[in-house]
């Protein structure tokens, strides 16, 4: 009985809301109207819903807001214009029967301040920073929910986008144009936050599941090259999430059950007068849940739990407070047996995985035109990693034992001002104070003892500063040029990174723009604390004081809105990296741009570097007249230079990657009426396989541990990976609410190709590490 019961009971669930009576369900749209740059009201504007006849619409009052009632669900498109601004559309906006939809619009204002500007500017997949104009994506949280193979998880949705890639084992790593998919960067509520995904390991950017629910999310931002100046402490990409703000005028909730979890969403006014609200989600491991119980009898039951909210304080006079959080936990054992008498335990060990993180934000207006922004939040990530194996007279004996943790507050303050339509300045401090426990012992079998990867207990600061400054010199050209500034303790090198970028519209729909930046990034802290051994068996802490890594980003790019619903984009960049850590050996390969372990034990030094070259590209037919596509693909080379001093292949060089979405849904039922819709969505994806270094079998025997043959160091590139996903739902809207269900089946072809290789001392042989094998995702959800 396993995922039959789950299946039973989603399906048992979904028959009795069905029998609830039919009428014809309709819900409100509402939200605010907001000047793009001082994000202050903009009162009167127009709101139109495109197409309806007779026409229905409304104006914003003198806050901004506006509210439309009684609208028949199904997709929408919202018109807004208002007098000195460009006028924008909303396309393909959902609306369910249980759940209002809320929602922020902003508005540029117009370069001349004299009329309505007419212009093509669709919000689709614009992002919401103001100050950000290159490789930019906006993460539309109904997409996620829509995309095959997205699962609810905003890190697999942007691995549909040109240029983003996840490797196909499962986890949801993002490696962005050929870089270390540890050079990213998360965020949430605008600030750096731990690895947000269950299962995690320190150092690590990504994990099989995420923590963080998109029930809870509001449309957020990714950025893969050139960022603007706010943004410090990433090479590669940044993952800008935002939360969305609970219904303020009504309680609402939602249910899901399936494969995944089971998790329940509620939210609502917490005073009606003020504006007040609160929205909470909860998460619990089907799997778990059903193991508690005595439903399933496995081993290595996966089993997590996670927690997120957002509670929203508007005042009078003191601005708004925002108190938010997320908060994750994991563990799994794992047990390898022999495979002719399964009573013999070859192998024992469990992962143990935690992280949490609180902030308080306070917004406040200083005048029409300027605003203040200050963060404080605290947050903590960890894991734990035991393994065991028989030993001579011992049944087990434990060979590997790692606990790594992680405690950090971090304070950020930004004042924006407009000055005028023209000029738009930021500037901003953030500080964060890093308390960190590491503790790794592994059982060496040549010295037949005990000896310690990491021992150590400390504190290491990170300080960075910003300045933004947009300039619209022309109705038809932007630039956007800052600075940002950056500080670690561990070394006290001051690290000064300009900033530039240029849009010129070269007419209503078509674009061209560049973009430049330095960037950099400190190593993890494991890293820079790693044991490294002498031969005489005594120990140093050679990388303490390592350098940050840094890396150049140039960016061209074309755009252009073909029509009201197709887009075309086409990017070439390159970047150059360098001061990147790589050993300090003559002759060496060895480079943290290839690092995949959870850290190194070698001594360092800030001699590497390493270059991207890419082309790429993304036509997009926005969801319109119930179908959807997405076409992106990639061409890229990714190489780095260690001490031996050649240029070889990264790790993450694949050379290509293209992906193809499409969908569709079909109005059942009565005529003329949206209250039952079946989805059918698909992806495919062809992608170049990573590099490898091939393993030497027979001293792996001899030394009891992987041994890799030095000579070959990712001299091997894995077979292409290939794979089909597909998501059919059925939704029905009802008076009061909505529910769905959903089947999700992860490589449809059940291709098993081998995406990486490594030494099972358990079985003394090479083992395959295979791509997701078919993995089907069935769930249900109710919104009431």
């Amino acid at each position: 009985m396993k995922p039959q019961v789950i299946g039973l009971f989603i399906f048992i669930a979904f028959l009795i809301v069905n029998a609830v009576n039919a009428q014809s369900p309709h819900q409100t749209i509402r939200g605010r109207i907001l000047d793009t740059d001082s994000k202050s009201a903009i009162p009167f504007a127009n709101i139109t819903i495109d197409n309806s006849n007779p026409l229905i619409g409304v104006i914003s009052d003198i806050d901004g807001n506006f509210k439309i009632e009684n609208v028949t669900v199904g997709r929408i498109t919202l018109v807004v214009s208002s007098l000195g601004y460009e006028r924008i559309t909303v396309p393909n906006i959902l609306l369910i029967s249980g759940k209002e939809t809320v929602l922020n619009i902003e508005m540029k204002e117009s370069f001349q301040q004299l009329d309505q500007v007419e212009v093509r500017a669709y919000k689709m997949g614009e992002s919401t920073n103001e100050m950000a104009i290159s490789s930019t994506k906006q993460l539309s949280i109904e997409a996620s929910k829509r995309h095959a193979g997205a699962i609810s998880d905003p890190a697999r949705l942007v691995s549909s986008f040109a240029g983003i890639i996840n490797e196909g084992s499962g986890n949801n790593d993002i490696i962005v144009r050929g870089n270390n998919p540890r050079f990213i960067q998360w965020r949430l509520e605008d600030i750096e936050i731990p690895n947000p995904n269950h299962f995690a390991i320190e150092g690590l950017t990504g994990g099989p599941i995420n923590a963080l629910n998109s029930q809870m999310l509001a449309n957020s931002s990714f950025y893969s090259g050139a960022f603007a100046s706010q943004y410090g402490n990433a090479l590669s990409g940044i993952f800008d999430m935002k939360l969305r703000k609970g219904n303020d005028e009504k309680q609402e909730y939602s249910f899901s059950l399936g494969v995944l979890g089971l998790d329940f969403t509620v939210e609502g006014p917490i005073s009606r007068k003020n504006k007040s609200s609160y929205l909470v989600n909860y998460r619990y491991s089907t799997l778990s849940l059903l193991d508690d119980i005595g439903l399933v009898d496995f081993g290595g039951v996966p089993r997590y739990q996670d927690l997120s909210f957002k509670f929203y304080f508007p005042t009078e006079n003191s601005g708004i407070f925002t108190l938010f959080g997320l908060g994750g936990a994991s563990k799994i054992g794992f047990v390898t047996t022999d495979e002719e008498d399964d009573e013999i335990i070859l192998e024992d060990g469990s992962q143990y995985s935690n992280m949490a993180v609180t902030g308080l934000k306070h917004f406040i207006p200083l005048g029409s035109n300027t605003y203040l922004k200050s963060i404080i939040s605290y947050g903590f990530n960890g894991s734990e990693l035991i393994e065991k194996r028989p030993y001579e007279a011992e049944i087990l004996k434990e060979f590997y034992n790692a606990r790594l943790n992680n405690q950090t507050s971090r304070l950020m303050s930004t004042l924006h001002h407009k000055i005028n339509s023209k000029h738009n300045f930021q500037v901003g401090l953030m500080f964060a104070h890093i308390n960190f426990d590491y503790d790794n012992v592994y059982f060496s079998i040549p010295q037949k003892q005990y000896l310690k990867g990491q021992e150590n207990e400390g504190v290491a600061n990170f300080t960075e500063g910003y300045f933004n400054w947009k300039w619209r010199l022309s109705a038809f050209l932007t630039a956007v040029n800052g600075v940002h500034v950056s500080k670690s303790n561990l070394n006290g090198k001051v690290y000064i990174e300009p900033r530039m970028a240029l849009k010129y519209q070269l007419d209503e729909s078509q674009n061209i723009n560049a973009a430049f930046g330095l960037h950099s990034k400190m190593a993890s802290l494991p890293n820079h604390y790693a044991l490294v051994y002498q031969p005489n068996g005594s120990y140093s802490m050679p990388n303490k004081h390592l350098e940050l890594m840094q890396a150049s980003h140039y960016v061209l790019g074309y755009e252009n809105l073909l029509k009201s619903n197709l887009f075309l984009k086409v990017e070439a960049y390159y970047q150059h990296l360098y001061n990147i850590p790589v050993e300090d050996k003559l002759g060496s390969l060895y480079s943290l741009i290839n690092q995949d372990d959870y850290f190194v034990d070698k001594a360092l030094v800030n001699d590497g570097e390493g270059k991207n070259i890419g082309l790429e590209v993304t036509f997009e037919r926005y969801f319109n007249n119930q179908y959807y596509f997405l076409l992106t693909t990639s061409l890229y080379d990714s190489k780095y230079k260690a001490k031996n001093g050649a240029w070889k292949n990264s790790r993450y060089n694949g050379n290509y990657v293209g992906n193809f979405l499409f969908g569709k849904e079909f109005t059942v039922g009565r005529k003329n009426s949206n209250d039952k819709t079946i989805g059918v969505n698909s992806r495919i994806t062809f992608l170049g396989g990573r590099r490898y270094t091939s393993i030497d079998l027979e001293e792996s025997i001899k030394q009891e541990k992987q041994v890799e043959n030095e000579g070959q160091y990712l001299g091997n590139k894995a077979d292409d990976v290939f794979y089909l996903n597909i998501a059919v739902s059925y939704r029905v809207n009802k008076q009061k609410l909505s529910h769905e269900v959903k089947l999700d089946i992860q490589n449809l072809t059940n291709n098993n190709t081998a995406i990486d290789y490594f030494y099972n001392n358990v079985k003394k042989e090479l083992d395959e590490i295979p791509q997701l094998s078919m993995f089907p995702v069935m769930s249900y959800t109710v919104h009431f």
